[in-house]
């Protein structure tokens, strides 16, 4: 079973992953993702929500691609999510159906 991370802030996790080698930006690069979903694994997941505004909620990604490169990406916590790599992203979990993705 993957460990699992509590954070109190999306901030924390993205220095926690940072530490561990997650240092490529995936959000400026979501194209990729996007377009060849199979070259990627998700390595960490972890949701945040804010206490008041549901603006504040959102999903880190810890990712792995086939290529090596480790990176984040950060997104909005939506059914409606504007990012084609987002969906993805969440669809990877979903039909992966493994404990890494367990939110």
């Amino acid at each position: 079973m993957k460990p699992t991370y509590h954070y109190s802030t999306v901030s924390e996790a993205l220095d926690d992953l940072n530490e561990m080698g997650f240092t490529y930006d995936f959000n400026i690069h979501e194209e990729d993702i996007a377009n060849k979903p199979h070259n990627y694994q998700i390595i960490h997941i972890y949701r945040y929500e804010g206490d008041s505004d549901p603006g504040d909620e959102a999903i880190v990604y810890g990712i792995k691609s086939t290529s090596g490169k480790k990176g984040v990406f950060l997104a909005g916590f939506s059914a409606n999510s504007d990012s084609n790599a987002a969906q993805i992203l969440a669809k990877l979990c979903i039909d992966k159906n493994d404990q890494q993705c367990k939110i």
